[in-house]
């Protein structure tokens, strides 16, 4: 009687193994694991920066009743008895924005090129209640001109920077300089309508809002 030949079961190579292209990986049935490996290997030269996170804008959106963005916010009743409200910006939409959102909620806003400029217009004795500037401002050198509107005012007057929630690094020089608040463009455009109302409103009026 024959015996029946019974072929054997070829098993995978172990990982690691030396195969015939020499890697490791079998040329029939690529190891996942070696495989992965050689994807996530990461060139000296693959250096992304990634900027911090800036949530300080929160803050905005749990004080006050328009819960972040809108036009619900009330208009300021005595705008006349308001400190000024000093705005660097260059864009022409962003600065119709600007003006739309002052105009339904009563308040006076003063676009300016310039801290000398800015100087001129108040005088002596009288404080901005709030200066914006933005970061990337094509002709103001906004971390030269913070210093100057610090020194020039004090503590007395808020200063707030806007630029993009990529740019960590300007955020940190512009506050260095001397910025009360840096904030990302979409988190200060989304809390204008509270920010221009609460340096523009009298204390009374804040406090029955």
């Amino acid at each position: 009687m024959k015996k029946k030949f019974k072929a054997k079961p070829q098993g995978r190579k172990p990982f690691g193994q030396p195969s015939a292209n020499g890697n490791g990986i079998g040329s029939q049935g690529s190891n996942r694991r070696g495989v992965r490996g050689v994807m996530n290997q990461k060139t000296p030269d693959a250096q992304i920066y990634s900027a911090p996170m800036d949530h300080s804008y929160r803050s905005l959106q749990q004080q006050g009743g328009a819960g972040g963005g809108g036009y619900d916010a009330a208009p300021v009743l005595d705008s006349e008895a308001a400190r000024p409200i000093f705005i660097f910006v260059d864009d022409l939409f962003f600065m119709a924005k600007i003006q739309e959102t002052a105009r339904k909620l009563n308040v006076k806003v003063q676009f300016v090129k310039s801290e000398k400029e800015v100087f001129d217009l108040v005088g002596d004795g009288v404080k901005p209640s709030l200066i914006v500037l933005d970061l990337n401002h094509h002709t103001v050198k906004p971390l030269v001109t913070i210093p100057k509107l610090k020194a020039k005012f004090k503590k007395e007057t808020n200063i707030i920077g806007f630029l993009s929630h990529l740019q960590g690094e300007l955020k940190m020089k512009a506050q260095e300089a001397g910025c009360d608040m840096v904030l990302p463009r979409s988190a200060f455009s989304q809390n204008l309508p509270q920010l221009l109302r609460r340096h523009a409103a009298s204390e009374a009026e804040l406090q029955e809002y």
